[in-house]
């Protein structure tokens, strides 16, 4: 059970990434590397909004899956 764990954490932080580089994507290329970008604040709205609700989900559920790999391995060992 313990592999089938760590095989469920690495695909979750891959997707992880792929969805947090989705997002920063989008931001204006100077904000990324801490140049002064515009901060209007705006509503998020169709895919951005999705990939935001995906990202806190995903998150979410990595946070869970390393506890119980926590609790399992600590149970075992």
């Amino acid at each position: 059970m313990d592999v089938y764990l760590n095989i469920v954490q690495i695909i979750l932080g891959v997707a992880m990434i792929v969805i947090i580089l989705m997002q920063t994507h989008r931001s204006d290329a100077g904000s990324i590397f801490g140049g002064a970008g515009t901060t209007v604040h705006h509503t998020r709205r169709g895919v951005e909004r999705t990939l935001f609700i995906t990202t806190i989900a995903l998150s979410i559920i990595f946070f869970l899956i390393v506890i119980i790999s926590a609790i399992v391995v600590g149970t075992a060992g």
